[in-house]
């Protein structure tokens, strides 16, 4: 990790990112969650077999997909030690690293960020959109707060720890061979709360 810390590597790594997981753990978040993928795998017409998730943190994510999908084999990345941990405690594949620099040769029929490219360097997004890219066979679902165009928005009373913008239309930019499936919002006072996450689904031709 040390070959590309950056400030915002730094914060979720540490003390802060531990009390973030205290924050977002809730049978709420679970309920939420489930109608979110249940959505998401109905528009794709498909169960994925194989699922990545970039910023897995304690695998909220995961616990909702396994419910909808038991066979599928899941691995999450997280940069924070103590999110690994209970990733690995609910019996979840678990790689502690950060984005910028994590590797594989495996490939999976979804890679997906859900609330994390919003936190990433933005000058490690163009690597990360080539990893999406690289590391999935087809689908790829971007859950992120939308922006037509870049914006910093103070996270917790600090700057540069949180930015919006059009996520998955620089990736559209930048990949001529993936094309926009579907996409939507989940409200914050709907039903199945999602803070207010616009996701894009993007496949692979």
């Amino acid at each position: 990790m040390a070959n590309s810390e950056t400030h915002q590597i730094g914060f979720w790594a540490g003390n802060e990112g531990d009390l973030y997981i205290d924050r977002n753990v809730s049978g709420d978040l679970h309920a939420a969650n489930l109608k979110f993928f249940s959505d998401i795998f109905g528009r794709i017409g498909q169960v994925p077999s194989s699922v990545l998730e970039l910023g897995a943190n304690v695998g909220m994510n995961f616990k909702a997909i396994s419910a909808l999908a038991p066979e599928a084999a899941l691995t999450g990345v997280e940069v924070n030690k103590v999110a690994v941990q209970q990733l690995r405690e609910s019996g979840f594949n678990a790689i502690q690293s950060s984005i910028e620099d994590f590797d594989t040769q495996d490939r999976f029929d979804l890679v997906f960020t859900k609330g994390v490219l919003i936190h990433l360097n933005p000058e490690s997004l163009a690597s990360t959109y080539a990893k999406l890219h690289s590391f999935s066979k087809r689908w790829i679902l971007i859950g992120e707060y939308y922006s037509p165009r870049p914006v910093g928005v103070e996270y917790r009373g600090q700057p540069n720890l949180l930015f919006k913008r059009d996520f998955a239309g620089e990736m559209l930019d930048a990949f001529p061979d993936l094309k926009l499936h579907s996409y939507g919002f989940a409200y914050h006072r709907g039903a199945f709360p999602q803070d207010d996450i616009t996701w894009f689904v993007l496949e692979k031709q």
